[in-house]
């Protein structure tokens, strides 16, 4: 889906670079249809060796001549950067947020009435267009911007909506969630060193068994408890490694640290 918009990407760090790269990649912007900043030039440098868009330090200057604003700074400094936006960042446009833990209303109350303002929360792996983001709306936003907001989350993954009070569970979750998976690869990797396969061959075979568990779930979209069952044959290797999980707590494990990471989300958003 072509959008035809003119897009300012406030912080151009990974997440806004995946954006950038997810949006051409699915045709839904063109070069000159994104202006990149960033307070760091040399990363700017290198967006625009990557992707050919327009850069610079001037955020009034990206924010005034576009119809679409993704916020991806980081949440210490996003009171500063809108406070430098008050006189362009208008009801005219639309505010796409990715900032961790910073609610709509705290966003809304630094611009214009009307503000048309939606929450975002994408993760790691759309870096890799496999990503998936959560979605709010705000009060304002109207059904074009969603259809808009959707087209430029969908072009690095899946996209769901949610209330914006489940925000802090979907960050516990799918936002944190991947450093979790990651060390799971690398926990099972060490376990097939231990007993003696190669590290390189161990961790390909760890990461190669993630993808496509996690894949074949997506796909059949059978219950995960039903996929086990169908690996776990009476009396065999893997009841015995089940048990073994069951023995460290690995299901209340990742439950409380879901549980950690929304929790610390509700902090910083009420900070």
């Amino acid at each position: 889906m072509a959008l035809g918009k003119k897009i300012a990407v406030i912080g151009a760090g990974n997440m806004g670079e995946a954006l950038i790269a997810g949006m051409l990649a699915a045709r839904a912007a063109v070069p000159d249809d994104i202006h990149a900043t960033d307070v760091a030039a040399a990363r700017l440098d290198q967006v625009k060796t990557r992707y050919g868009v327009r850069v610079g330090t001037d955020n009034n200057a990206a924010v005034g001549c576009s119809d679409i604003i993704i916020l991806a700074v980081e949440p210490q400094v996003l009171n500063h950067v809108l406070d430098g936006l008050i006189t362009v960042l208008t009801e005219a446009k639309l505010v796409l947020s990715v900032v961790a833990g910073y609610p709509i209303a705290r966003i809304a109350a630094r611009l214009a009435p009307g503000a048309r303002v939606a929450r975002c929360m994408p993760n790691q792996p759309s870096v890799v267009q496999a990503g998936v983001s959560a979605l709010s709306w705000g009060e304002h936003v109207m059904a074009e911007d969603e259809q808009v907001a959707r087209a430029i989350f969908e072009s690095v993954g899946r996209v769901v909506v949610v209330e914006e009070r489940l925000m802090d569970a979907v960050t516990g979750l799918s936002g944190s969630g991947p450093a979790y998976v990651f060390l799971i690869i690398e926990a099972l990797a060490d376990g097939g060193v231990k007993m003696g396969l190669p590290r390189e061959v161990a961790l390909q075979l760890a990461t190669q068994t993630v993808f496509g568990a996690a894949r074949m779930a997506l796909e059949t979209g059978e219950h995960p408890g039903r996929l086990k069952d169908r690996v776990t044959s009476p009396g065999g290797t893997t009841i015995a490694g089940l048990h073994a999980l069951e023995r460290g707590r690995l299901r209340a494990s990742l439950m409380d640290a879901v549980e950690a990471a929304a929790t610390r989300s509700q902090e910083l958003g009420s900070a």
